[in-house]
Formats: C-alpha cells, sequence, structure tokens
C-alpha cells in the first residue's frame, strides 16, 4: 500500500507537459500552399514551364498538404513510430502498384 501512495504521489509532482499543435499556423501554410496550386495551375504551359513540371510542382504541393493534414489534424506527428509506419504503408504500396502497373498502360 505505501508503495502504491508513493508512485501516486510522484506521479502527481511530475509536471506533464501535452504538446499542442499549432492549427492557425498550419491553417495558414495550407492556405498558402493552396493558393500556389491555384497560381501554378492556371499558369500556361509552355517550353519554358512544360506539362511535365506544372504536374510535377502541382503533385509535390498536393503531397505536402496532404502531409500537413495528416501529421497535425490526425495527429501523426504526436503519436508513436508504429501509428506513422500504419499509415505510411497504404502510400507507398500505392505508389509501387502505381510505378508497377505504368508499363502496361503505355503498351495499350
Amino acid at each position: 500500500m505505501d508503495e502504491a501512495k508513493r508512485r501516486q504521489e510522484h506521479l502527481q509532482d511530475e509536471h506533464v507537459t501535452t504538446l499542442h499543435p499549432n492549427y492557425m499556423g498550419v491553417f495558414w501554410w495550407l492556405l498558402a500552399l493552396t493558393i500556389l496550386e491555384v497560381i501554378f495551375a492556371s499558369l500556361p504551359t509552355g517550353p519554358s514551364y512544360p506539362q511535365i513540371a506544372k504536374i510535377a510542382l502541382l503533385v509535390t504541393l498536393a503531397v505536402t498538404k496532404a502531409a500537413l493534414v495528416a501529421l497535425y489534424f490526425m495527429h501523426l506527428k504526436f503519436e508513436v513510430r508504429t501509428l506513422s509506419l500504419i499509415a505510411l504503408t497504404p502510400m507507398i504500396l500505392c505508389a509501387f502498384f502505381l510505378f508497377m502497373l505504368m508499363p502496361d498502360s503505355y503498351l495499350r
């Protein structure tokens, strides 16, 4: 009984600090990235701005926004590594399957 009482006192004495995400900061970053996406999507393609560069830039911005949402609003930044691996595994598999099936789409 004495051991349990000491443990409870020790837990009460510890200062528990919880990290709260800066939701407004994340919101402003998402807004800025969205504005950049709209600007880059509306630019006409040509020799100085090829279509593949436009697609790569827009996909990079979209993945960055998705990562911000997953890390902060889904609280993956503050979770253990295992949960992050569980969330990233489908993304990795999707990219793998996409690249493995790409040669089949060229043959049609």
